[in-house]
């Protein structure tokens, strides 16, 4: 399946395994959109971009653990928004799309 839009992702997210054309952080989305924190967590941990401290302080967030998230946030040189966590996930997604 190619992943061309924000509902094609959606759309994979039936499957039982990220599609390989994606990233890893884009397969760390994947597993979080998929309800798996625990496996996007693993995926996303060792990496040191901005990009992967930005999904990792998403996903303090969504854990409910602020302070973290609010470190990662930081490192990722941005801030925690006030923003549903459904858009903020969706906001990360696309860029992993087009690339």
């Amino acid at each position: 399946m190619k992943i061309a839009s924000l509902s094609d992702f959606k759309s994979s997210l039936s499957g039982s395994e990220p599609p390989e054309e994606l990233s890893f952080c884009g397969k760390a989305l994947w597993w979080a959109g998929k309800g798996n924190w625990d496996k996007s967590h693993d995926l996303i941990q060792d990496g040191n971009d901005l990009s992967s401290a930005r999904i990792h302080a998403y996903l303090h967030r969504l854990e409910g653990d602020l302070s973290n998230a609010q470190y990662w946030y930081t490192k990722a040189g941005t801030f925690m928004q006030a923003i549903p966590l459904e858009k903020e996930w969706e906001d990360l997604v696309v860029p992993f799309i087009l690339e």
